[in-house]
C-alpha cells in the first residue's frame, strides 16, 4: 500500500474540517466539521501504525480508539450546549452566542451590593 494516498486523503480531510469550523455559522456544522477533523486525524494515526514499524504494536490503533472515545464525550457536551443554547435563544447561530454576561444580570448573586436595598447598601458603607 502507497502511504501517500491516505496521508494526502486525511490532509484533505482535515483543511475541509478547519473551512468548516472557520466559516460556518450554524453550531451543529461546526460540531461535524470538529469530527471530520479528528476522523482525519484517526486515519493518520492507523496509516503511520501500518507503514511505520513502531516499538511499540498497533500503537497508533490503540491512540486512534482513545480519539474516537473522545469524540464521543466531545459531541455529547457539544450536543447538549447547542441545544440549551436552542432553548434559550430559538437559534443555533454561533454568531448570536454571547461571550460575556451583561453587568445587569449579576444582580442577583449573594453578597453583591448591587442586588440589596438602598438601607443593605447603606449598611456595608459604614
Amino acid at each position: 500500500m502507497r502511504p501517500v494516498i491516505p496521508y494526502v486523503t486525511a490532509a484533505l480531510l482535515f483543511g475541509l474540517g478547519v473551512y468548516g469550523v472557520l466559516r460556518r455559522r450554524n453550531a451543529v456544522l461546526v460540531l461535524m466539521a470538529v469530527e471530520l477533523m479528528l476522523n482525519a486525524v484517526n486515519l493518520i494515526l492507523v496509516t503511520a501504525d501500518t507503514t511505520v514499524r513502531a516499538v511499540l504494536p498497533h500503537s497508533g490503533q490503540v491512540f486512534a480508539l482513545f480519539v474516537i472515545v473522545l469524540a464521543a464525550a466531545e459531541i455529547g457536551v457539544g450536543l447538549a450546549i447547542v441545544l440549551q443554547l436552542y432553548r434559550l435563544r430559538a437559534s443555533v447561530t454561533v454568531d448570536d452566542v454571547p461571550l460575556t454576561e451583561p453587568a445587569a444580570d449579576r444582580s442577583g448573586f449573594p453578597g453583591d451590593v448591587a442586588a440589596g436595598s438602598a438601607a443593605d447598601r447603606a449598611e456595608v458603607g459604614r
